[in-house]
């Protein structure tokens, strides 16, 4: 009987069990890069540094922020890589190239040179104008408005910040960037509860295009910080808007998510920091 056992579960056979077992047991850490959103056809996963590719095409609803915030690059770098002036205008079909490159000391303050013509806007303007064609009879045609393909986002002036805590509920993860990454802390609550603004600043990005963060928020603080409010069941803001501290930003949710909860970061110059140290002691 012993003997019939062993040639069951032989050597390959018992570690696979082992491995089954010590997996259901265990627990882990919830990161927003392990989830996929719910969110459409057009999400795009958050990548580490490691896996980020050299270029990007901007899709409708990108902002320079999101991307930025994607590819774990500062803002401020991704726009002087590309030679975008410090308006952040982009639009979709644009060609972006992620590559780190050191900030002089302008695009550190957010000023960065004017945006590169594109190729076709100067083979429009050196071509030479066409003839008018004669006609007897003179028709007026409409002019079609300008399509506005990015509302600008206003630059935020740098200074001293005050956090507080963006929800009441309790912590049921903790940053890591060790094992299982977690890039902020994510807060237990009911759906429908409020998201505060952790500190006063700019909307620079309220969507759902980024995989593992369902209806997310991002709010630009200064010329270092940014944060950032991911899961919410309805985000309350929209782009270009200014917030104070404490305003109610969006209501507590699961969208990308296994559960109700507030996943919160706090980016500084790009790369996420934990929350825990910037955040009073006291709620």
């Amino acid at each position: 009987m012993v003997r019939a056992v062993a040639d069951i579960f032989s050597a390959p056979a018992l570690f696979a069990v082992v491995l089954i077992l010590s997996a259901c047991s265990s627990t882990s850490v919830y990161t927003p890069v392990d989830e996929r959103s719910i969110s459409g056809r057009h999400s795009v996963k958050v990548v580490s540094s490691q896996a980020r590719p050299s270029q990007y095409r901007v899709r409708r609803g990108d902002t320079l922020y999101s991307i930025a915030f994607r590819y774990g690059l500062d803002f401020r770098q991704l726009a002087h890589s590309n030679g975008i002036s410090d308006r952040y205008d982009i639009f979709p079909g644009q060609l972006l190239e992620l590559k780190e490159t050191p900030l002089d000391k302008k695009a550190a303050q957010g000023s960065v040179a004017v945006t590169r013509p594109s190729k076709s806007s100067v083979a429009a303007k050196s071509a030479p104008p066409a003839k008018p064609v004669p006609s007897k009879k003179t028709v007026s045609s409409p002019v079609a408005a300008p399509v506005v393909v990015k509302k600008r986002i206003e630059p935020v002036a740098d200074r001293t910040l005050s956090w507080r805590w963006p929800a009441s509920g309790k912590i049921i993860g903790r940053f890591s960037n060790k094992g299982v990454v977690n890039k902020g802390i994510n807060f237990a609550g009911n759906k429908g509860e409020p998201v505060f603004a952790a500190e006063s600043g700019r909307v620079v990005y309220a969507g759902s295009g980024l995989l593992g963060y369902g209806n997310l928020v991002i709010i630009h603080h200064n010329q270092k910080f940014l944060s950032a409010y991911a899961h919410n069941s309805r985000i309350l803001v929209k782009e270009n808007d200014k917030v104070n501290t404490g305003d109610k930003i969006a209501e507590m949710g699961n969208s990308g998510a296994a559960r109700t909860m507030l996943h919160f970061e706090i980016r500084r110059d790009g790369q996420p920091v934990d929350p825990m140290v910037y955040l009073p002691r006291i709620r």
